[in-house]
């Protein structure tokens, strides 16, 4: 037992020897989480039902962004976090208590637009990175007509909609343009908080349901969501030419077809003994992959006040049971039964 979960006991004893009702009042847990915006909605359910439930068990989430999310775990101030960018080995190497990163649920990363008139959109692999580069500027560039024969595309200016917020959705869409193009790496490359161009046309804002929102009230509008944030608010999303040349919309099988590509490392976390769950999918293979789907995953620490130990313990298995089965219908990909089996295991190591 660490000396801080010591202190954490002792008061409760204290208490108990005191006053009874601060010993039963004790038995209430509240867990406080903060971090990724992209499976905000999933995670939200799956906290609201959890919590009903769980007698005395109450999980306070706030979706602020990856990298806040990864800053508070680090610094301590919540019992656990989210992050769609894992986290890298120096920022792991800084919790005191220790790390264990699980990957929860899994989703696809999308580009939603604003065009009248336009329902079915096709962006081709060698233009969407080039319009996040700022070099397709115009909707009715001969390179987007081109994949999209026999629709009106207006002569309008493109606005790109960006977050203003340090993300992992940015992290898994900048690293995926990455890998597929070189220009948008040389000058942007994979980033939480990238630099984008410094256009007028570029614009800002916070998490996915703010740039959601800006895309829907922005004719010419183009932005990066998640897929369960397009679904919950029927926004338009096109379709993209995957890694085997074909266009593929987003959807629950598109994803699992990404995801079956993903392969775990061997080994464990920097100076630890918890399994290394971290598996990026970059640029998937298969004829039927949507291009852009990731994992997301929870930040727990490894040592933990007893009583909140269990309780998050409790919540994993819970999410990996339960909670898996509304995945689907809140646009999430449930994960694989090979990838439960990993997380059900490193979870044990919550104590």
């Amino acid at each position: 037992m660490s000396f801080s979960k010591f202190l954490k006991k002792s008061a409760t004893i204290i208490c108990a020897a005191g006053v009874v009702l601060s010993f039963q009042a004790s038995a209430d847990v509240k867990l406080i989480g903060s971090g990724a915006s992209f499976p905000f909605p999933l995670y939200s359910k799956w906290f609201k039902d959890f919590s009903k439930e769980t007698d005395g068990v109450r999980i306070d989430y706030q979706a602020k962004g990856s990298g806040a999310g990864i800053q508070d775990f680090i610094n301590g101030t919540v019992d656990f976090a989210a992050s769609d960018a894992a986290m890298k080995d120096k920022e792991i190497e800084q919790v005191k208590d220790g790390a264990v990163l699980l990957p929860m649920t899994a989703g696809e990363v999308v580009l939603a637009y604003n065009l009248e008139g336009v329902a079915e959109l096709k962006l081709p692999r060698n233009v969407y990175p080039e319009i996040f580069a700022g070099n397709i500027t115009m909707w009715n560039d001969p390179a987007i007509a081109a994949a999209n024969p026999g629709v009106e595309l207006p002569n309008e200016a493109i606005t790109v909609v960006v977050r203003s917020d340090s993300s992992g959705t940015t992290y898994v869409f900048t690293g995926h343009l990455s890998e597929i193009n070189s220009h948008f790496k040389d000058k942007i490359g994979q980033a939480k908080s990238p630099q984008w161009p410094n256009s007028a046309k570029f614009v800002k804002a916070p998490k996915n349901d703010g740039i959601t929102a800006t895309i829907k009230q922005t004719p010419g509008a183009i932005g990066y969501i998640e897929y369960g944030y397009a679904k919950l608010t029927n926004a338009k999303t096109a379709m993209l030419e995957n890694k085997a040349g074909h266009f593929v919309a987003p959807g629950s099988e598109s994803g699992a077809a990404a995801l079956a590509s993903a392969e775990f490392p061997t080994g464990n976390l920097p100076n630890s003994d918890v399994p290394n769950l971290i598996a990026w999918v970059n640029d998937p293979a298969g004829d039927e992959a949507y291009p852009i789907a990731s994992f997301t995953w929870l930040l727990l620490y490894k040592n933990q006040d007893d009583e909140k130990a269990k309780v998050l313990r409790d919540l994993i298995e819970y999410c990996l049971t339960e909670g898996q089965k509304s995945a689907d219908a809140l646009g999430y990909i449930p994960l694989p039964e090979n990838v439960i089996a990993k997380v059900r295991e490193a979870a044990k190591l919550v104590q």
